[in-house]
C-alpha cells in the first residue's frame, strides 16, 4: 500500500493498515513535503472506540515537519495519513493528519495547549482537486525562492531567505528569512507583491528552525533531530559540556546551525545524577608527599586522577571514597603521608624480606635432604657416585665415603686441624681390605672415547713391517 501522506505517491514508501508512514524519505516531492518526519507512535490505535466518544482535536502536519492542532467539529472519521483542508492562521491550507485519540490529549498538557476556541477547525477531507492545486503549488517553491534571493542581492539588505512555502490556493506565499538585525523589507514586499501577483508574508525564524527546515545530516551519521522528530528547542549552554568532561571547543560543539547542538542535553540528567556522590574539590588536596592536583574525573567508574605539584604529568588513580577521607583529614588539620597511607601516627608494618619467605624452603631441604637410607642404592653407577661427591662436598659431619665413622684415626705428622673434606680413596694392603674397600665405595667412573675417525695412512703409503 502506498504512503498515505503522498498526493503522487512518488516517495515509494509503505504504509502500514493504520496508515503510519514507515520509512519515507521523499524530498519534498509529495503533497505534503513531511513524508520524512517520523510520527508519534500510536499505541493507543488497537483501541475500537466509537467515533463521537473520540477526542475532537486532531494533530495535522504541513511542509517541513510543522505540525498543529485542530478541533474536528464535523466529527469526520479521519484516519492517520489522511489529507485534509484545514483553516490555519494563513489561510485554507492542506495537512496530513498525524495523530488523533486520547494521544493527543497528552500532547495538549505537555506542550501547555488549552483546548478552546482559539484552536482552528477541520474544514473537510481534501479532494482530488484539492491536492493538485498544492501539488502545483508546491512546484512554485523553488523557483520562488531562487529569485527572491536574487532581488534581495540587488537591495542589498542584510538576511538569509531559506524557505518559500506557498499556500494550497497559490494566492498567498510565506517567505522564511533569518537576520541578526532589524531588516527593512517593505520595498521587498512590493517588488515580490508585483512580480508574482501574490499576498506575502514575511516570517523571522531562527537559526535552529531554519536548519531544522533544510535538514541534513549531522556528526552521527543521521538526519538532524530538528528535522526528524524534535519540535520544540530547549536552551543549550556550555555549562552541559562541563558537567559531562566534554571540550569546551566551539567547533566540535556546534551543529549546523552554528549553536550549540541540542544532544547535549540528552544525557545531561544521567550525569548531574551521577555527579551527587562525586566528591567537590575546591583546592589542592594536601599530603606529606606534596600537593595534589586534580587531573580528571570518571564519573561512572567514580574514579579520580590526581598529579603532585611538579609532576602533573604522573597521574595517581584515587578512588571517590579515599578522597572524601583525605578531604576530611585536611579539614581537621591532618596531613597524611600519601593517598595509600592515610594514617601518619600508624607505624608501618614491615614487610617480610626474601630470606623469611624461603624459610619453609629450607626447612623441608634440611629435613629430606640427608640423603636415602643406606640399604637402597641407585641401579645407575653414575648417579650414585655424583650423589655421592655431593654428599662428601656439601653435608655437614660426612668426610668422605671411604672413611669409617667407627674406626678411630690418627692424625698424621705435619697436619693441621683444619679440616680435609677432601674425597680420599682409601689404602688397600690386602685382598680382604681391597674387597671391603669395593664395597664401600665404588670404582670412579672411566669414560671411555670411542674413535670417530679412522687413522689416516701415511703419505708415502702404507708402511710394510719389516722382519
Amino acid at each position: 500500500m502506498a504512503c498515505k501522506s503522498c498526493s503522487t505517491g512518488s516517495c515509494g514508501s509503505k504504509a502500514s493498515a493504520e496508515g503510519a508512514v514507515s520509512g519515507c524519505q521523499s524530498n519534498g516531492s509529495c503533497g505534503t513535503g513531511a513524508c520524512n518526519k517520523m510520527n508519534v507512535f500510536d499505541w493507543l490505535s488497537d483501541l475500537d472506540i466509537p467515533q463521537f466518544q473520540r477526542f475532537h482535536v486532531v494533530e495535522v502536519k504541513f511542509k517541513a515537519g510543522r505540525k498543529e492542532y485542530f478541533r474536528n467539529p464535523n466529527q469526520l472519521a479521519l484516519h492517520t495519513g489522511d489529507s485534509v483542508m484545514v483553516d490555519s492562521s494563513s489561510g485554507v491550507q492542506l495537512g496530513v493528519v498525524s495523530l488523533q485519540g486520547e494521544l493527543v490529549r497528552l500532547q495538549l498538557l505537555k506542550k501547555g495547549i488549552k483546548d478552546d476556541d482559539k484552536l482552528k477547525d477541520i474544514l473537510r477531507i481534501a479532494t482530488d482537486k484539492d491536492e493538485e492545486k498544492h501539488r502545483i503549488s508546491l512546484e512554485r517553491d523553488l523557483p520562488t525562492l531562487y529569485r527572491t534571493r536574487q532581488i534581495i542581492g540587488d537591495l542589498k539588505l542584510n538576511m538569509k531567505l531559506s524557505d518559500v512555502e506557498f499556500l494550497s490556493d497559490g494566492t498567498k506565499a510565506v517567505f522564511y528569512y533569518s537576520s541578526d538585525d532589524r531588516v527593512d523589507f517593505r520595498e521587498l514586499i512590493k517588488l515580490l507583491a508585483t512580480e508574482f501577483k501574490i499576498r506575502v508574508e514575511m516570517k523571522q525564524i531562527s537559526l535552529r528552525q531554519e536548519a531544522g527546515r533544510l535538514g541534513g545530516i549531522g556528526v552521527c551519521g543521521r538526519e538532524l533531530c530538528c528535522s526528524t522528530w524534535l519540535t520544540d528547542f530547549k536552551n543549550v549552554t556550555t555549562s552541559a559540556a562541563r558537567y559531562q568532561n566534554l571540550s569546551l571547543n566551539p567547533v566540535k560543539l556546534s551543529g549546523q546551525c552554528g549553536r550549540l547542538k541540542c544532544c547535549l542535553n540528552y544525557e545531561l540528567e544521567t550525569y548531574m545524577d551521577a555527579l551527587k556522590e562525586i566528591p567537590t574539590i575546591e583546592g589542592r588536596l594536601k599530603t606529606k608527599r606534596g600537593d595534589a592536583i586534580l587531573q580528571k574525573t570518571d564519573i561512572f567508574k567514580r574514579m579520580m586522577w590526581f598529579g603532585y605539584a611538579g609532576e602533573e604529568s604522573i597521574w595517581i588513580p584515587v578512588t571517590c571514597d579515599r578522597v572524601k577521607e583525605i578531604i576530611d583529614l585536611n579539614k581537621k588539620g591532618i596531613i597524611p603521608d600519601s593517598f595509600e597511607n592515610l594514617n601518619p601516627d600508624v607505624p608501618e608494618v614491615e614487610k617480610p624480606k626474601l630470606s623469611e619467605l624461603n624459610s619453609d624452603l629450607e626447612r623441608m631441604d634440611k629435613k629430606y635432604g640427608k640423603g636415602k637410607p643406606s640399604g637402597q642404592r641407585s641401579d645407575n653407577p653414575r648417579r650414585n657416585n655424583g650423589d655421592q661427591k655431593a654428599r662428601g662436598n656439601f653435608q655437614k659431619g660426612n668426610k668422605g665415603p671411604g672413611n669409617n665413622p667407627n674406626r678411630p684415626q690418627s692424625k698424621p705428622e705435619g697436619s693441621t686441624d683444619r679440616p680435609d673434606n677432601r674425597v680420599k680413596p682409601p689404602v688397600v694392603n690386602s685382598p680382604e681390605g681391597a674387597e671391603n674397600a669395593g664395597e664401600a665405595t665404588p670404582k670412579p667412573f672411566k669414560k671411555k672415547f670411542k674413535k670417530k675417525f679412522k687413522p689416516r695412512p701415511p703419505r708415502n703409503g702404507p708402511e710394510t713391517p719389516t722382519a
